[in-house]
């Protein structure tokens, strides 16, 4: 059973020890004649389990001593650096008396307890070893898994599963300084039950820097990462629209397959209203229904909902379905909420609905299936979205297999397309029908170091029209186009020297020649086709355009080049360069317009714009990448992004990243995470866990308080419009034992509109984190960013009902 830092803390105040199921290490007595009373012992350095039942009662005791008297079968006595042993248990003290007909050990003057992963101190032990039945006076305790310890009256241990400690405290800052720790839990008692999986402190005061910040009569938590009903701790956070938000999570556990969230919370610019979530996990189905809810709204003057429906099932012949439904109340929803992220992006909701039927048969693998996808658009005054169609409904077939080494695969499909209500971009757009067939047949062959693949594919559709000038009239036209293709290339390899290394050098050119007839696509209607970014993939594709209602025209050949200097004792890539660029031998007629859409003007240059790709990691500590696209008739770069990242060692990085599309875009990001002040975790490798500071990977040990600084943040900041646009700020204060965190968001909205955001966190190492979570900001938007502390499950303080 793995314990989380604070079940581990209860669960070892409990003194669950010697010989319940944990793997130990064993001891055993070196035989030698003995010299005044006093017998070697030598520690085993296998690890073995602890036996259980009869075979637990049988394990031999150890004792070693200075004066050792003995009545046998009755009581033993030993005085003077006792070292009482029997199996994972050990005793050390002044003076240790041993009942063995009661199974009764008592020591006084300096006892010392050691169980797995636990170490106590006290003035006096009475234990019943077997049954672990007895108590312990002022006891100080030490948990080296998580580094955390405390000091209690009493200990009282009922047996191996329920104990109780009287007027106990538990930090994780250093308990050998003067005056009170930086934080630390009091409790009139705890009571602990390892088989109910629960622990429960009545009294608990939490306080932090001398100033109590949470109080609780009765709180109960989990021992394990097992769920436990309860409430969870509070998260406050503020921001420029809502003003400071309080919300205090409660999590119902309704059974091992199901559970619930529920959120009430206050927003001081918007009134109350509340967050829920209910996960369900069935033999034959499973998913998670959220809604959240303002009843009502000051600030807006109504009632505001959200809710989000994900669900996959099975159902029999092998049928498989699944829901995606993702609504909200109004267009301003996600403005005021950004961080309720419900969508493929913030404006496009969807309701998705699918019934499939995967089949396989002679080498035949296919795939049957209806859908429905409907879309709610977010409009907002800075811009109008146009949204993509709605299919309702979509029914379609799917094959491929390979035969006599061909590789075939097919598609058929219907959709009925049309436009979501209250869509404000309807001009020229109009809803209608498709059918259309896909097929391609391909014969690969491959050598040692060579590949080509020919291969011929069929694009056919059939559109039905709604006419809306006659009522119930159609129009009804179609195109079969086909395209052929060879696709070839070499894979040469050679050992080199180069930066001071062995390098494996790939040579990998590869030719691409496409086919495609000339059709007029012009008077056929557009669902789906749109322009692909124009890239080292899409380069080598046989279509320019994406969907189905668009069909390049192409008489071309697509010529590439890479190259790779790859580690041969490490394996890591140093360098990439590459090179590809088009050649066409006639006109291209089908081409995009500057938006995306087909229907630009003709192509007539024969060579197609060069895209350019670098990467490389020789010099220590940067990375370096870049890509550019160069066009030869203007004889200067069109886009090209460049990006550096430095990375001298762990919590220290700083990329920038720059982005330029000429006539449209420029833009410039920076990101870091890097130490103001403090000690210099990263400089100190290997230093002593106990004495402080650096374990191997540069982490500070939970036993030392000292301060680092860091400073955190990312900035996006557009050239052409001389503004930042998003922007992450924080400061990171890793004192050890404890961590704060402040970090401000700040998310356009539109052109002259942004949510700007602060979040608060205090992270009691081996407890729990406080305040709002901006840890998912951070490493969502700073690359290389590191969590200054190992990630862990924190069980959360559940207030007990």
């Amino acid at each position: 059973m793995r314990l989380t830092p604070l079940a581990l803390a209860a669960g070892l105040l409990a003194g669950s020890g010697a010989g319940h199921g944990q793997v130990a290490q064993a001891v055993a007595a070196a035989a030698s004649a003995p010299i005044e009373g006093v017998a070697a012992l030598e520690a085993s350095r296998e690890l073995q389990p602890a036996p259980r039942g009869d075979a637990a009662r049988q394990l031999p005791i150890v004792l070693l001593a200075d004066r050792i008297q003995s009545m046998p079968d009755l009581e033993t006595v030993a005085e003077g650096h006792v070292d009482f042993r029997r199996g994972s248990l050990s005793v050390s003290a002044n003076r240790l008396g041993y009942d063995s007909a009661r199974d009764l050990a008592t020591a006084r003057g300096q006892v010392r307890l050691e169980t797995i992963g636990a170490t106590y101190r006290g003035t006096e032990l009475q234990l019943q070893i077997q049954r672990f039945e007895g108590y312990f006076l002022q006891p100080e305790f030490e948990f080296t898994q998580i580094g955390a310890g405390g000091r209690a009256e009493r200990i009282d241990f009922f047996d191996s599963a329920r104990s109780r400690a009287l007027r106990a405290e538990y930090t994780s800052c250093p308990r050998d300084q003067a005056g009170e720790p930086a934080w630390v839990l009091r409790a009139d008692s705890v009571s602990i039950d390892l088989e109910a999986n629960e622990g429960v402190a009545d009294g608990a005061r939490l306080r932090f820097l001398g100033t109590p910040i949470l109080a609780l009569p009765r709180f109960s938590f989990p021992l394990s990462d097992a769920r436990k009903s309860g409430w969870l701790p509070p998260s406050v956070k503020t921001d420029n629209r809502n003003g400071v938000e309080v919300s205090v999570p409660y999590y119902w556990n309704i059974a091992p397959n199901r559970d619930a969230t529920f959120t009430p919370r206050i927003l001081s610019r918007r009134g109350l209203g509340i967050d829920s979530e209910v996960r369900y996990l069935e033999p034959d189905f499973e998913g998670r229904l959220g809604f959240d809810w303002l009843p009502n709204d000051r600030k807006s003057g109504r009632s505001r909902e959200a809710v989000q429906w994900l669900h996959d099932g099975r159902l029999g012949f092998g049928l498989h379905y699944r829901a995606d439904l993702v609504r909200v109340s109004d267009d301003d929803w996600w403005k005021d909420f950004p961080d309720a992220g419900r969508g493929v992006t913030p404006r496009l909701l969807p309701l998705q609905l699918a019934l499939e039927r995967p089949f396989a048969a002679a080498g035949i693998e296919g795939l049957v299936y209806a859908r429905a996808l409907q879309w709610q658009v977010l409009q907002g005054t800075d811009a109008v979205i146009r949204a993509p169609y709605e299919r309702s409904p979509q029914l379609g077939m799917r094959l491929s297999g390979e035969a006599v080494r061909w590789v075939y695969a097919l598609e058929a499909e219907y959709n009925r397309f049309t436009l979501p209500s209250g869509d404000a971009a309807r001009a020229g757009r109009q809803p209608g029908e498709r059918v259309h067939l896909l097929g391609s047949v391909s014969r690969p062959l491959r050598g040692s170091g060579w590949w080509l693949t020919p291969r011929l594919t069929v694009n056919a559709a059939r559109y039905s029209d709604v006419v809306t000038t006659a009522p119930g009239a159609t129009t009804r036209s179609g195109r079969v186009i086909p395209s052929f293709s060879i696709d070839t290339g070499f894979e040469l390899e050679r050992r080199t020297q180069a930066f001071g290394r062995a390098l494996q050098q790939t040579l990998e050119p590869r030719l691409l020649y496409v086919r495609t007839p000339i059709r007029d696509q012009s008077l056929l209607p557009n669902y789906d086709a749109a322009a692909k970014d124009f890239n080292f993939v899409s380069i080598y594709t046989d279509n320019q355009f994406s969907g189905i209602d668009r069909v390049s025209d192409a008489h071309q050949l697509t010529a590439g080049v890479t190259t790779r200097f790859v580690d041969t004792a490490s394996g890591v890539e140093a360098l990439r360069l590459g090179l590809v660029q088009r050649y066409l031998f006639r006109t291209q007629r089908l081409t995009a317009t500057a938006e995306g859409a087909p229907g630009g003007p003709p192509l007539e240059t024969r060579f197609s714009d060069a895209l350019l790709l670098g990467s490389t990691n020789v010099l220590p500590s940067w990375t370096l990448d870049a890509a550019v696209q160069y066009s030869p008739d203007l004889q200067r770069s069109v886009r090209s992004i460049f990006g550096a990242r430095y990375l001298p060692g762990p919590f220290r990085t700083i990329s920038t990243t720059y982005r330029m599309a000429r006539g449209s875009s420029e833009q410039l990001e920076i990101g870091w995470q890097w130490p103001l002040a403090g000690p210099n975790r990263a400089a100190e490798p290997g230093r002593n866990r106990r004495n402080g500071s650096v374990d191997e990977t540069g982490a500070r040990s939970h036993n030392s308080c000292e301060g680092t600084w860091y400073t955190v943040g990312r900035f996006n900041y557009s050239l052409k419009d001389s503004r930042v646009t998003d922007s992450v700020l924080g400061l990171e204060y890793d004192a050890g034992c404890w961590i704060g965190r402040v970090v401000a968001e700040r998310l356009s909205t539109g052109r002259s509109e942004a949510t700007t955001r602060l979040m608060l966190q205090l992270e009691l190492v081996g407890l729990s984190r406080l305040g709002s979570n901006p840890l998912k900001v951070l490493k969502d938007n700073i690359p290389g960013y590191r969590l200054l502390r190992e990630e862990r499950r924190y069980v959360p303080l559940t207030e007990d009902r």
